[in-house]
């Protein structure tokens, strides 16, 4: 009875640990290990997250050790596989990620490959002559080292071309998508082995693969299927990073025979949708093959791009039909917040301003961009005029249909000026242009997307507003706070992680959020944010200097995902 009774405890303890390394910031302290007794132990759940809005518990990366800023204490080779990334391919926020964090984790001393579709013949990128039949395919390899990160680019006809997207065009999704990504995935496991960068030699076996959302999310399967029961990466791991769950890669079960697999993986990549989802499913039964279900259950970790997502996706309003999968996976379920890149949105250094800014001069700095942005499009030129911004996609989920229910009652209401920059659904374009059309002398909407004028609006803008219905992460929010503007937003995802809500009785926050994700939610929190400008611009001052000196950098991410890549490195290949 002894025996099993200490077994139990060990099973506990170890169950306790995992949760450490895992989800939850949990505390335990034992009094005498020796002898343990009910009474002796004591267990202690911390539900406050480090970035300190109380409402986020659980999924943050807490680091084993003090932190090393600028350089790693254990390097190590890792390979990110991603279906865009920038600047050579961008639809959103991957493109952007899978470029700053590889430079950021290769700044740090780690060897950073980073693998990705060729769709088109971009310059100063080489080709390697490496080639290599993946499948029914041969594909080749094209290289370019920058600042230390190898990029590669999988050479295929299916993927360079296109008069579309890196996905779709105007008629819809490819029908050879399927094809094209389970063949990167593939690829992104052969090219560590087979591409030597500018004669430093191949990258070897001992890598921490890094696969991002649906289209690499095959990546785990294929790595214990063709390649581990042959002696090949058996000390590698595989960490999957979302996005964004919507999107799944859901394709008809018949084509399992096309993804180079051996029968009996099917399970690992079959899901059947419940009854209440089976609409437009592709067999009776709602059986399809699922990219991303097949990720979650086969891979080492499973990361999300903030804390607040990854708890959102373990619960059936954010889970898109995944959250049971998740949930069962929620030690190994950790979230962590993007970084931006701090060089391109610097607002002292910006050449897309007309006047630079720092901590010390933003008011003034920021007025001047205000007045100047009001000049060339035609408002009232008015510095004290709160100026109000929103920068998005223009789809559900960004909120952009709630933004335009709200503005005729926010024009009336409130003496603002409303400038919106973005594109997409037809139905809220013409929103836009009804919008400035209904409120010219203060409104004004550029539909479509440019660069230059996004930092333009960023620096002139004193609130920006974020109601997305859900986010992943955001960065826009980060790149407003950057830039003294203050940020309002629907309190989802990484936005209730990175904007704090103001106290007026503390002088805490950078930001305002809301919960009813509706108007009027909207509507409410903005009213908060125009009233502190206009009659507490001292506190409204201090929220901007609050924002603007917020640690943005990737170098404090990349300290977390390190920490990720040793917690991978302790335990066995979770599929094999």
């Amino acid at each position: 009875m002894l025996r099993l009774r200490n077994q139990f405890i060990n099973k506990r303890l170890s169950c306790f640990a995992g949760f450490r390394r895992g989800t939850s910031s949990v505390r335990l302290h034992v009094a005498a290990v020796a002898d343990i007794k009910t009474e002796d132990t004591k267990f202690e759940l911390s539900t406050v997250a480090p970035h300190g809005d109380a409402s986020v518990r659980g999924t943050s990366v807490v680091l084993d050790h003090a932190a090393s800023p600028n350089k790693a204490t254990v390097t190590r080779s890792i390979v990110f596989v991603t279906s865009e990334v920038a600047p050579w391919s961008k639809t959103g926020g991957l493109g952007d990620v899978c470029s700053s964090l590889p430079l950021a984790l290769a700044a740090r001393g780690h060897r950073v490959m980073v693998v990705s579709p060729r769709y088109k013949a971009y310059p100063e990128v080489i080709d390697t002559g490496v080639r290599k039949r993946v499948g029914t395919a041969e594909v080749g390899f094209f290289h370019q080292n920058i600042k230390g990160v190898d990029f590669v680019f999988v050479d295929h006809p299916s993927y360079i071309g296109r008069t579309g997207g890196p996905y779709a065009d105007e008629y819809g999704p490819y029908q050879d998508n399927q094809f094209r990504f389970s063949l990167l995935a593939q690829a992104g496991l052969e090219a560590p082995l087979l591409v030597d960068c500018e004669g430093k030699g191949v990258y070897g076996q001992d890598i921490v693969f890094v696969a991002n959302d649906w289209h690499t999310s095959l990546l785990p399967v294929y790595l214990a299927a063709n390649f581990r029961p042959f002696g090949v990466y058996q000390k590698a791991r595989s960490l999957l990073a979302i996005h964004n769950l919507c999107h799944q890669g859901v394709f008809p079960p018949s084509t399992f025979d096309e993804l180079n697999l051996k029968g009996w993986w099917y399970g690992a990549v079959e899901f059947q949708y419940p009854p209440h989802q089976r609409k437009g499913s592709y067999a009776e039964e709602g059986r399809s093959v699922n990219f991303m279900k097949a990720g979650i259950t086969t891979c080492d970790r499973v990361i999300t791009v903030s804390p607040g997502y990854a708890e959102e996706i373990q619960t059936y309003l954010g889970g898109w039909g995944m959250e049971g999968m998740l949930t069962s996976r929620s030690p190994v379920l950790n979230g962590i917040t993007n970084g931006i890149d701090t060089e391109v949105w610097d607002p002292q250094t910006d050449k897309n301003l007309p006047v630079n800014f720092g901590t010390e001069d933003f008011v003034e700095g920021k007025r001047a961009c205000k007045m100047k942005l009001q000049e060339e499009l035609g408002l009232p030129v008015n510095g004290d005029i709160p100026l109000l911004a929103f920068i998005g996609r223009l789809d559900p989920q960004k909120g952009a249909d709630i933004l335009l229910e709200a503005a005729p009652q926010l024009m009336q209401q409130h003496d603002v000026q409303l400038v919106c920059l973005g594109s997409g659904n037809k139905d809220l374009e013409d929103g836009m242009r009804w919008l400035e059309s209904s409120f010219r002398s203060r409104s004004r909407a550029w539909v479509g997307f440019n660069e230059p004028f996004s930092h333009k609006l960023t620096a002139a803008a004193d609130i920006l507003i974020m109601p997305s219905r859900f986010e992943p992460c955001g960065l826009n929010q980060l790149y407003a706070m950057r830039y003294g503007t203050v940020p309002v937003a629907h309190k989802t995802g990484g936005l209730k992680d990175t904007v704090i809500d103001f106290d007026p009785w503390v002088k805490k926050g950078t930001g305002w959020t809301y919960t009813s994700c509706d108007a009027g939610g909207l509507l409410y929190a903005l009213g908060h944010a125009i009233t502190t400008y206009k009659h507490h611009r001292s506190d409204f001052v201090d929220l901007q200097k609050r924002g603007m000196s917020r640690d943005a950098s990737w170098d404090s991410a990349a300290q977390q995902y390190e920490q990720l890549f040793e917690w991978a490195l302790i335990d066995p290949p979770y599929c094999k």
